[in-house]
């Protein structure tokens, strides 16, 4: 566990230190900030670098295996109703708990000033995510190719963009891509990859495709939730 922690973090720093020193040198070269705030800005990148490594160790080694073993489970129901519900649920919840989605939410609230409920919004990216999973497994079981699943769903939010007001267009996109989070990824595709490894005929890349589709769920979502409430 040590050795993941240390592994995680040492790729967090590596992610993070550039950053940092470039916002630290526009600080001092084109802001004029004191010793006192760049010594908490430092202090504060440093807390947040812990919590990203021991966050991200937690999803690799909770969220990963436990979407890889849900998904090598679920064909042994042969029922698609349970498999249904059950992707539903566990891709809806864990789109409810997905942090960037509270980051969303809380910025569409504050440029809307309040006028769409927060949990409108929360439901129907959630919603979203859980329904596109399910034609996601289902292409996985049914062996469908996957380009014919993007292209239709694509040209759906194609004709839909014309239909609603440029800035609730602006959001609906952004919805999609907030759901690409790390805590979405690895049950996403955890799940995908485990279901498609016990499947016969199926090779494990099957298991891959499940995000880029999931993302399109909440674009589809907030497209009509929001565009019925301008309408």
């Amino acid at each position: 566990m040590m050795r993941d922690i240390k592994q995680t973090l040492l790729e967090v720093v590596q992610a993070i230190f550039p950053l940092t020193m470039a916002v630290m040198l526009l600080m001092l070269v084109f802001v004029g900030t004191g010793l006192n705030q760049l010594i908490s800005f430092f202090f504060y990148t440093v807390l947040a670098t812990l919590g990203m490594a021991l966050f991200l160790t937690g999803v690799k080694m909770s969220m990963l295996p436990i979407g890889e073993a849900i998904g090598a489970d679920l064909p042994k129901h042969n029922s698609l109703a349970f498999i249904s519900l059950i992707v539903f649920l566990l891709s809806f919840f864990v789109a409810m708990a997905e942090p960037n989605v509270k980051v969303l939410i809380g910025l569409i609230n504050s440029t809307l000033e309040g006028s769409i409920d927060n949990n409108i919004l929360i439901i129907s990216i959630a919603f979203g995510v859980g329904f596109l999973m399910v034609i996601s497994i289902m292409r996985i079981i049914f062996g469908s190719p996957i380009r014919y699943l993007f292209a239709a769903i694509y040209s759906i939010i194609l004709i839909l963009s014309f239909l609603i007001p440029a800035d609730y267009l602006a959001i609906a996109f952004d919805a999609g891509s907030v759901t690409t989070g790390a805590m979405i990824i690895p049950v996403l595709m955890g799940l995908g990859i485990g279901m498609a490894s016990v499947l016969q005929n199926r090779s494990e890349l099957d298991g891959f495709g499940l995000v880029g589709l999931a993302t399109t769920g909440p674009i589809l979502s907030l497209m009509l939730i929001l565009g019925g409430m301008s309408s």
